[in-house]
């Protein structure tokens, strides 16, 4: 009988190793975490550039009239006088009110497609979700001024009359009268087109909770309501967060279908049936034909949606981390 021979360990019980074998993980470690390191801060210096670049050829009109600049609502290209106020208040208007139309039934959509749906109806609706995110932005945009604006504005004459004696939304669901254009068409628009990414990204996140959790919530006897309220919403809070985040950004530089349905009125208006303007629907109305300080002013609008867009990305993050906390101490 054959008898194979084995080597015998080394002291203190371990397998020899060669070098090789020793330092190839190490060095390959290493270099893989400079790596990563590195296009980490690619991004940081792409950012940083992209601000320097912008803020430069916009100093003009931030060294001449910085306070008119940022707290005037009086564009007057003619007179050189620029303020970017109104076209602040219409970017964030336009952004909130797609906002709390489109999250409630992007979520909704989600959920029923990963709790509700029967598995055949999943496939051909994700699909239809994929393919509305496929449209271009024009499209929505022309659909949306040759199709939807004028019932539109016949419909806001009638909000008219059921709020005119109800104060503040008196004055919200006012206007009318501009053939649809107005902040809340706009607003509307931008509620249909980040519907399919938040709807995506939250269905890819609930379709991550562990089973055990929703059995548990099952076993103790929770209705289905407050099993997904409760396993489902809560454990996919963070990347629901950060689809809505994404979404917010779609909505705050989308540019040629807000252009078509707002107006383009500079104004600060409580008015949401009203016309208004955005940063990047005049940017792209105004840009081919500026030049000088108008130009620089155009840039400048270009610089405060840089800023409002951080500025609400790290204030998200930071009302998230405070809830994981109180939520982390409450179990």
């Amino acid at each position: 009988m054959a008898t194979v021979m084995t080597r015998p360990p080394a002291a203190g019980g371990t397998p020899p190793s060669s070098p090789l074998s020793a330092h190839r993980p190490t060095v390959a470690d290493r270099g893989f975490r400079y790596l990563a390191l590195a296009c980490g801060l690619l991004v940081f210096v792409i950012l940083a550039l992209i601000a320097i670049a912008m803020v430069s050829k916009a100093w003009p009109v931030f060294r001449d009239q910085p306070g008119r600049f940022f707290f005037s609502k009086t564009w007057d290209p003619a007179h050189n006088r620029f303020g970017a106020l109104a076209f602040a208040y219409g970017t964030i208007v336009t952004s909130i009110i797609a906002l709390v139309v489109g999250v409630p039934v992007s979520i909704g959509i989600a959920l029923l497609l990963t709790e509700v749906a029967p598995s055949w109806m999943r496939t051909p609706v994700v699909y239809v979700i994929d393919l509305l995110a496929a449209v271009p932005s024009v499209v929505f945009g022309l659909w949306g001024l040759l199709v939807l604006a004028r019932p539109l504005d016949n419909r806001y004459a009638d909000f008219n009359n059921w709020f005119k004696h109800i104060p503040v939304l008196n004055t919200l669901f006012s206007g009318g009268g501009h053939q649809g254009t107005s902040l809340m068409t706009a607003g509307l628009i931008l509620a249909l087109m980040i519907t399919p990414i938040v709807t995506s990204l939250s269905r890819e996140v609930f379709a991550t909770v562990p089973p055990a959790q929703k059995e548990a919530a099952w076993a103790l006897g929770a209705t289905r309501w407050e099993m997904i309220r409760a396993s489902v919403l809560g454990y996919g809070r963070s990347g629901v967060v950060g689809a809505v985040m994404l979404g917010l950004g779609r909505a705050m530089g989308e540019t040629i279908a807000v252009a078509l349905l707002v107006g383009s009125n500079a104004q600060v208006t409580g008015h949401l049936f009203r016309p208004g303007d955005t940063m990047a629907g005049v940017i792209a109305n105004e840009f081919g034909e500026a030049s000088g300080v108008f130009r620089a002013a155009l840039i400048g609008l270009g610089v405060v949606l840089f800023a409002i867009t951080i500025l609400v990305n790290l204030g998200a993050r930071a009302v998230l981390n405070r809830s994981e906390r109180q939520l982390g101490g409450a179990l």
